[in-house]
């Protein structure tokens, strides 16, 4: 067993479930997007672009496809006139979602600016 401590040069980042999991969830509208389908799913696509404001029809769409691929939405198609798509949490997202509302909480308590730096 070595006395030694652990050295950043040896650490890997790359394969860890942080890194997986930030994957997930990178980019500006992902949590977004996932906060908006846990409070108010199923949801249509024009309804969340409103709820997230600025936000163009080509970066909701491809967020919702990556979401999507990732396992953690689901997106249901209804064979009508005018089509009608919505999306809603799969089993995996809500897991996700259990961690991430956590994280709420935490920026909540933080976020009134008492927050003194060390």
């Amino acid at each position: 067993m070595s006395d030694q401590a652990p050295s950043i040069a040896d650490a890997q980042f790359e394969g860890t479930g942080y890194s997986y999991t930030m994957s997930l969830i990178r980019g500006k509208y992902k949590m977004a997007i996932l906060y908006c389908l846990m409070e108010f799913q199923p949801v249509r696509f024009n309804e969340m672009r409103r709820y997230l404001g600025r936000i163009t029809d080509k970066t909701l769409s491809a967020n919702l496809k990556e979401l999507e691929a990732d396992g953690l939405i689901a997106r249901q198609e209804y064979p009508q006139i005018p089509p009608k798509v919505e999306y809603s949490l799969t089993e995996l997202g809500e897991s996700l979602m259990e961690v991430l509302d956590q994280l709420c909480t935490w920026g909540e308590t933080h976020m009134s600016g008492s927050v003194v730096a060390p």
